[in-house]
């Protein structure tokens, strides 16, 4: 059997199958834009609280609580340390 030759028509079909999809192309150029509209609005108006200060942990890894073991809950209602259950 012959094989067919190619028509001019099915090697453009065959080029433009292999581009995506001119939607997912606007698609992703919107994206770009409002991300980088979203950034320099950002960069603009600065740090969001310029005043907070950290957790209070202090280098030596403790949590806070004064107990040394770092995990911070000094007051909560029946948690005894050590209690095995």
């Amino acid at each position: 059997m012959a094989e067919a030759p190619l028509s001019p028509r099915s090697a453009g079909v065959t080029a433009r199958s292999l581009l995506p999809p001119p939607a997912l192309c606007g698609f992703l150029l919107l994206l770009v834009l409002v991300f980088s509209v979203s950034w320099a609005v950002g960069s603009a108006a600065g740090p969001v609280a310029p005043g907070l200060h950290g957790t209070g942990r202090t280098a030596g890894g403790d949590g806070g609580d004064g107990d040394g073991d770092g995990d911070g809950m000094e007051d909560m209602p029946g948690m005894g340390h050590g209690s095995g259950g």
